[in-house]
């Protein structure tokens, strides 16, 4: 086995800039997206453009944050299961203490329980500062998993991940209980505007995105989902700032919603379980620490405050590609032009200006 670690060469570009506005970010700014999918960049591109043409820009609002970690053990039957999660909502000051001696930044914010048969399935939430926290939740909930094994009587080890979490997976109970930064995105897009700059109307937007988004993801067995193509703009910031792409299955989780507000075009993307940090596994490398400067998410803010503002741009950037792609879908055959036009060329396109 070679143990050389090299870097894969993802090609990357900067679209933009973005304008943004909301209660974690205000900023305009150019995001790196690194994709083999290159059309990705002029459809990114165009949703920025639009969002300077309006003062408020893309307004993300940051709605709730944290990360998650559920364990597993096995009580001698379902009444111990149930006397167990008495005394976890009764100790959770002492837990909480617990938690904060594994990290300095790291907070137990909420524990959720659910019994079947004679097994315990616990949920834990924290806070996590600046880090996505994938390995401060599970420090921590391995020092409460043995703390809770011997103190409270009735219950053994199951396991260190229950899938109860949910890590990586697509699951309903994180868009219900959230995993993660949970952002709201919404622009409004003047007549005028979606008429020269997306060639198509508010009303044509609005249908296919309930024929499509809404009608096609129920039909098709959706979970917690209705949107064209999130995992694509997450897929390309992910690999630029250094995150755990893997986590775009749970974050491709998330709501489209676009209304004809009397010619003018309302567009919202909601994504509950977007998982990013500005410090931790990933981030040491010299392109990412290059990336995260220029996006400003390596200011003195106080701890959590960098991974906020990059949760609100990651999140207007998939906006951006989302009203794009939307947009193409309502006119026949410009989609298809545009990837044959782009994925055709071989020169490398610097796109969104």
């Amino acid at each position: 086995m070679n143990n050389t670690q090299d870097i894969a060469g993802v090609p990357m570009a900067w679209v933009g800039p973005l304008r943004i506005s909301g209660n974690v970010a205000t900023t305009e700014t150019e995001v790196p997206l690194a994709t083999y999918e290159s059309p990705l960049w002029p459809s990114v591109g165009r949703g920025a453009k639009i969002s300077r043409q309006t003062e408020q820009g893309i307004v993300a609002t940051l709605v709730d944050e944290r990360m998650t970690r559920s364990v597993l053990v096995e009580a001698e039957d379902a009444q111990t299961a149930y006397a167990a999660t008495r005394q976890l909502d009764e100790r959770f000051d002492e837990f909480d203490k617990i938690v904060r001696t594994c990290s300095r930044f790291a907070q137990l914010i909420g524990i959720r329980h659910e019994i079947t048969a004679n097994l315990l399935f616990i949920r834990f939430e924290f806070g996590t500062g600046d880090a996505s926290g994938h390995n401060m939740a599970t420090l921590a909930a391995d020092a409460l998993l043995s703390h809770i094994l011997q103190t409270i009587p009735g219950i053994s080890y199951g396991s260190i991940s229950g899938n109860y979490c949910t890590d990586k997976k697509a699951t309903a109970i994180n868009g219900i209980l959230g995993r993660g930064k949970n952002v709201v995105t919404e622009l409004l897009v003047p007549r005028a505007v979606v008429t020269d700059m997306l060639h198509t109307t508010a009303a044509k937007i609005a249908e296919l995105n309930v024929r499509k988004n809404m009608l096609g993801t129920l039909l098709a067995g959706g979970i917690r989902s209705a949107n064209a193509h999130y995992a694509n703009m997450l897929l390309g910031f992910y690999l630029a700032t250094g995150q755990d792409a893997a986590n775009i299955v749970e974050g491709s989780q998330g709501v489209t919603v676009a209304e004809d507000r009397d010619g003018d075009l309302y567009f919202s993307c909601t994504l509950p379980n977007l998982i990013v940090g500005t410090v931790g596994n990933g981030k040491g490398l010299g392109f990412v620490e290059a990336n995260l400067t220029r996006l400003g998410c390596r200011a003195e803010r106080e701890p959590g405050g960098n991974a906020r503002r990059l949760a609100a741009i990651c999140a207007a950037t998939v906006l951006c590609g989302e009203l794009s792609l939307l947009a193409a879908q309502t006119n026949p055959g410009e989609l298809m032009r545009a990837h044959v036009l782009m994925e055709r060329k071989n020169e490398t396109q610097q796109i969104g200006v």
